[in-house]
């Protein structure tokens, strides 16, 4: 089966990952947590940016155990045993890698969960009174590292896991370098139209009321001066595409692909893709399969407006990441 070819990639992407994910005995007690699946797989598309805030930052190997204590908004790092404030040299670190990795052209960063240095999400911060924990706290690098590059795609290893949250994750990460590669090599009005256009269905998948407000943006033209049309574009397209594609919006953006058809198929195949359709739609088959045969009809009619359509293939197919019910 032949698919619709994806919009081509013209640079490498390159990713930062927790360095000790990919297996480098980096951590706290001489370890590792070598991640197979970063490694063995996404290591086959992104070229992986190792960053350990931890010892690039001077603090040895082995060390004495963190955690983050005090005001969850503003947490400070300090030694488990010693009490040892750390914050300071932490900070002081971020700054000079942040500047680093700003000349580095990521696309996305894997974060180790639960580090109180690199956790994304729910990382544990000590009340200074009492000692209980709040699960509410980023580690401090991730926090800036957020903050320095809002618009960048970060996951924490673990959600890789979740089905959903992977391929939103790897999606959103291949959105963002075909974004580079255009401004980096075009940068046009024109050039942003045309991306707007074979991103629509992709976008339609994730937020229909934001693919509007991104389509009035672009029809604005010349009213609005060309840098500053880039920079909302792109922030519009990234918070539409954090948005979970969910199986209703999907088969809403599976029938509007359909109806170019309408006058070419026949009765028997109209009937099979919308059953295709409805039983993903109640989770009896994955996305994948009504995919296919979108693509197989597409080919077959050589519909050149869907040939550029970025929602049929958006990412290599081996990856599977529709494969999932």
């Amino acid at each position: 089966m032949m698919f619709s070819k994806p919009a081509p990639i013209a640079q490498p992407i390159r990713v930062g990952v927790s360095t000790c994910l990919l297996g480098q005995p980096v951590r706290y007690d001489g370890g590792h947590k070598h991640d197979h699946y970063i490694t063995d797989t996404l290591g086959r598309y992104f070229e992986l940016v190792p960053v350990c805030p931890e010892n690039e930052s001077g603090m040895p190997v082995p060390r004495e155990a963190m955690r983050l204590v005090g005001d969850p908004s503003a947490p400070r790092l300090v030694t488990i045993r010693s009490g040892k404030d750390l914050t300071g040299q932490m900070q002081s670190f971020c700054e000079r890698k942040l500047a680093e990795l700003a000349q580095d052209d990521l696309c996305g960063f894997v974060f180790k969960k639960n580090s109180p240095s690199s956790g994304l999400f729910r990382v544990k911060v000590y009340q200074e009174k009492n000692g209980m924990p709040s699960p509410n706290g980023r580690g401090l690098f991730a926090a800036a590292f957020c903050k320095q590059f809002p618009l960048l795609p970060v996951e924490e290893e673990g959600r890789l896991y979740d089905p959903a949250l992977r391929e939103n994750f790897l999606e959103r990460i291949f959105c963002y370098r075909r974004w580079k590669d255009f401004e980096q090599h075009d940068g046009s009005l024109s050039g942003l139209v045309a991306f707007h256009a074979r991103h629509k269905f992709l976008i339609l998948s994730h937020s229909p009321q934001l693919l509007r407000e991104l389509g009035r943006l672009v029809a604005q033209g010349k009213q609005m001066p060309l840098p500053t049309m880039r920079e909302q574009y792109l922030a519009t397209f990234m918070k539409a595409l954090s948005l979970q594609a969910t199986p209703a919006k999907q088969v809403n953006t599976l029938q509007h692909v359909m109806g170019f058809f309408k006058k070419q198929l026949e009765p028997w195949e109209k009937q099979e893709l919308l059953d295709l359709i409805e039983a993903y739609r109640q989770r009896l088959l994955p996305l994948i399969v009504p995919i296919t045969l979108l693509n197989h009809y597409i080919r077959k009619y050589q519909h050149d407006y869907l040939l550029q359509q970025v929602y049929l293939s958006p990412h290599p197919q081996d990856l599977m990441l529709r494969n999932h019910v």
